[in-house]
């Protein structure tokens, strides 16, 4: 998928869209990639002399890819978008770096009616430097 594509399965958007593209996406499974240019303005204020790209928001790139997975692959009603409602046994691995290339995995674990439970793992050039595991729920964000 494309970055229109990924723009026509969620609302996010610039700044605040942390989706470059999707690789691969099966009915319980996707990646995408997230490249991070060293001019990218978090990095001015995140540590600045040693910048990183904040952990937080490797989270919500691995969250906008789940969601893009529900989008694509789950019936839910019109209306209704997925909304991330829990996140647990969240561990940072590694630091990253201006310039450096996101893979998000987000895999599909279970579901119950509107719910979604995921298992996501964020990395770069095959180290993983975040793994974590989140719920989506279907909701309304008007």
């Amino acid at each position: 998928m494309n970055l229109e594509q990924i723009k026509a399965s969620i609302p996010h958007r610039s700044p605040f869209l942390w989706l470059d593209e999707v690789t691969e996406l099966t009915d319980t499974r996707i990646v995408a990639i997230k490249y991070l240019p060293e001019d990218l303005p978090v990095f001015a204020g995140h540590y600045p002399g040693q910048p990183i790209f904040p952990g937080v928001l490797q989270c919500e790139a691995c969250f906008q890819a789940g969601a893009v997975l529900i989008a694509q692959t789950a019936e839910i009603e019109d209306g209704l978008v997925p909304v991330v409602t829990r996140q647990n046994n969240t561990q940072f691995r590694r630091v990253v770096r201006p310039g450096e290339t996101l893979t998000l995995e987000a895999e599909l674990t279970e579901r119950l009616a509107n719910a979604f439970f995921m298992r996501g793992k964020v990395s770069v050039d095959g180290k993983v430097s975040v793994r974590l595991e989140f719920t989506c729920a279907a909701a309304a964000i008007e």
